[in-house]
């Protein structure tokens, strides 16, 4: 029966339409008891025929002026001594049993017609207005079970199709589901890897299409790939991305992230720093090391006027920390530092004429007067607050001679990225190391850090402090002015040690996030980036509070935990894929604001799926143990409604490369299609790669 037959007559549309009465009304349940005629399994009403009833389906219950759309939770039967059949009031003489069917609704939203003309709805999350017990409950026309699911004011991308909406094309807003962070989870083999995928590359689509003039979007995509599944999927000459490899045939795309880029605290977690000598060891030789090539013109007067601050800051520390005065032995080190600075200003005192010469040596004075009062005979250790507060004084004159001042005590920022290359840095060091008088203590650091620049499998990822210029870096990775290189940047971490990869991913992902926070800063704009994280189990790894916050996986988190909180003011939105989502940190979880989600068969992770979303939407979750490959739950911000999506196809040469091996198939030479395949090995191709020789790599 055609739709405009029916609708002469408001009453008789709803009485043609109704299925059940309502007979609960709670805030987040209603109970329904179906009618005897409502569909058993398929419904033939108005515009054709569809399954019904079924779980996480959608049903209407009139309201005002307005239908409430619930979503169906449960069904069940229930028995009962005569059936009510509506109408009747006497069924037949013998009481049988009789079976009643009853269903439990989520309220997840109203739906209100916008046009008296046209039959058009608009539908808004949230309920204004509960029904009452006994009201009609309503199967929704196709146009209205449209209206459902395609709701939303921004709908420009679409992902996929709803077959329990009359497959309703489902849309997306890239505003809400890029900019308030998306997390993508399910079980191997479920298609996350392809909806990723898929999500960019229709994105970058349909921004394509908006601006009509044939050029790319001006659009950043950073996918980190620990698996090397994405280099491929993007290997398309309209979409230019430029995927970064260890040791890559194109030099220019080679993953490169200088130590230099290192801040201090991923230099202490790689090295293993210990708290108490060697993590202020190494702080303040990466002060240093920083500070030398600010001047790449090195003079004997300002190298001097560096170490006098140097000297100056030290003194105020051991000041305000007590130390010379302090019980013994710290006031016999404190007494050690003096001797120590002392012969090594005295050798270069004769290098500097008139005022400096005169303060540098007044401070020089002091430093032998202080050293000789302790070494006479039955002296105490001891130094009194006056001898520190002069040899202070004259320390800061001697640092003004120089051309120093109160604000250059301070070095530049340690964390501040400039270039410098390994050998300066264990100079700075060592010689940081004599200074503090704890030379025997940072051997263990020294050793790492040597280790680190001879290790043949990590050099080519480090570089040299030439290799590349930090302004060149973020053009290659976050990508340049208008994205003229390209909108998808793929880092490919597949090869990188395991030693460093959760250091090399902790630096990329800052490096990204500081660099669009200075962009606001400057440009009083954002710059709207997107940072996917796959296997992210791996790297934002759930951590106790009590753990070393200098651990390599802690410091990894870290970083992707404070992009999750303060990335989206300054339009750095994070994506993470992940087949263990109890695995994850709570703090970026919680942040997420949009899950699409896959098959999840392991109990803790779906009890971990099911906190994150309201208690009157669990009941859709229960699907996630049973979804098919390729459909999946959307829910959150991006959606206006909870919805079971079946993502859209990508063709397999746009696919990441994630697909099930094929046991069967090589095994027996043949494909489904009748196709012969070979798996040819040389162990000793692989073997030249993996030992690095030229041979292998020219042969690779």
């Amino acid at each position: 029966m055609e739709e405009t037959k029916v609708s002469e007559s408001p009453l008789h549309y709803m009485e043609y339409l109704r299925i059940g009465t309502v007979e609960f009304v709670s805030p987040n349940e209603i109970k329904v008891q179906l009618e005897i005629e409502a569909p058993e399994s398929v419904a033939l009403h108005l515009d054709g025929a569809r399954p019904f009833p079924r779980v996480n389906g959608y049903v209407l219950i009139p309201v005002d002026d307005a239908y409430l759309v619930g979503q169906i939770e449960w069904l069940t039967i229930e028995r009962s001594p005569f059936p009510k059949r509506h109408g009747i009031k006497d069924f037949g003489l013998i009481d049988l049993p009789y079976p009643l069917r009853k269903m439990s609704l989520n309220p997840v939203g109203m739906l209100r017609k916008i046009s008296h003309s046209e039959d058009k709805y608009d539908f808004r999350r949230g309920v204004d207005i509960l029904p009452t017990v006994g009201a009609p409950v309503l199967l929704p026309t196709e146009r209205q079970l449209r209206s459902i699911v395609e709701s939303g004011e921004k709908r420009r991308v679409r992902i996929g199709i709803s077959p329990l909406a009359g497959n309703a094309e489902v849309y997306i807003d890239p505003d809400r589901l890029f900019g308030r962070h998306l997390a993508v989870l399910g079980n191997t083999g479920s298609g996350k890897s392809c909806t990723v995928a898929g999500l960019i590359r229709w994105s970058l689509e349909a921004a394509k299409l908006k601006r009509n003039d044939g050029k790319n979007p001006n659009a950043r995509f950073i996918i980190l790939d620990p698996n090397g599944e994405y280099s491929q999927a993007f290997n398309d000459p309209n979409l230019n991305a430029r995927v970064f490899k260890v040791a890559s045939d194109n030099e220019k795309y080679s993953l490169k992230v200088p130590l230099w880029f290192w801040n201090s605290s991923e230099w202490c977690a790689f090295t293993q720093a210990s708290p108490k000598t060697q993590r202020p060891t190494l702080i303040q030789a990466l002060r240093y090391v920083r500070d030398n090539l600010l001047d790449v013109s090195e003079s004997r007067s300002h190298e001097m006027r560096r170490f006098l601050r140097t000297l100056v800051a030290i003194i105020r520390i051991e000041k305000n920390k007590g130390t010379p005065w302090a019980n013994f032995p710290k006031p016999k080190y404190f007494y050690e530092k003096l001797k120590k600075w002392c012969k090594s200003l005295e050798e270069k005192l004769s290098l500097f004429e008139e005022d400096k010469y005169e303060k540098l040596k007044a401070f020089v004075d002091k430093l032998n007067e202080l050293c000789r009062a302790k070494e006479e005979p039955n002296s105490n250790w001891d130094f009194t607050f006056e001898e520190i507060e002069e040899l202070l004084n004259l320390a800061s004159e001697a640092h003004s001679a120089f051309g120093g001042s109160d604000e250059d005590i301070q070095p530049p920022d340690v964390d501040a990225p400039l270039p410098f290359d390994g050998d300066s840095f264990l100079r700075c060091i060592e010689a940081t190391a004599e200074m503090f008088n704890v030379s025997e203590h940072v051997e263990t650091l020294l050793m790492r850090i040597r280790n680190l620049l001879k290790d043949i499998r990590i050099i080519p990822i480090i570089g040299e402090s030439s290799s590349i210029t930090l302004e060149d870096w973020l053009a290659n990775y976050i990508g340049s002015n208008n994205a003229e290189n390209g909108c998808i940047a793929v880092v490919d971490l597949s090869l990188v040690p395991s030693e460093i990869i959760h250091i090399i991913t902790a630096v990329i992902a800052r490096m990204v996030f500081e660099a669009l926070q200075r962009y606001r800063k400057i440009y009083n704009e954002i710059l709207p980036t997107v940072l996917v994280m796959e296997e992210a189990h791996a790297f934002i790894k759930r951590y106790q509070d009590s753990a070393d916050g200098y651990e390599s996986a802690v410091v990894c988190c870290q970083v992707f935990e404070r992009i999750a909180r303060e990335g989206r003011k300054f339009g750095l939105g994070l994506v993470i894929s992940s087949q263990r989502p109890s695995e994850l940190s709570p703090t970026v979880l919680s942040q997420c604001n949009t899950f699409l989600l896959h098959r999840i068969t392991n109990d803790r992770d779906q009890d971990l799926v099911r906190r994150l979303v309201p208690d009157n939407l669990r009941g859709l979750l229960r699907e996630l143990p049973s979804l098919p490959t390729q459909h999946a739950i959307l829910i959150g911000w991006a959606s206006e409604i909870p919805v079971l999506v079946r993502i859209d196809d990508l063709p397999k040469s746009q696919r990441p490369y994630s697909d099930d091996p094929d046991f069967w198939d090589v095994w027996t030479g043949i494909d489904d299609e009748g196709n012969l395949i070979e798996r040819s090995v040389d162990w000793q191709r692989i073997t030249q790669y993996w030992q690095a020789s030229k041979e292998g790599e020219e042969n690779v």
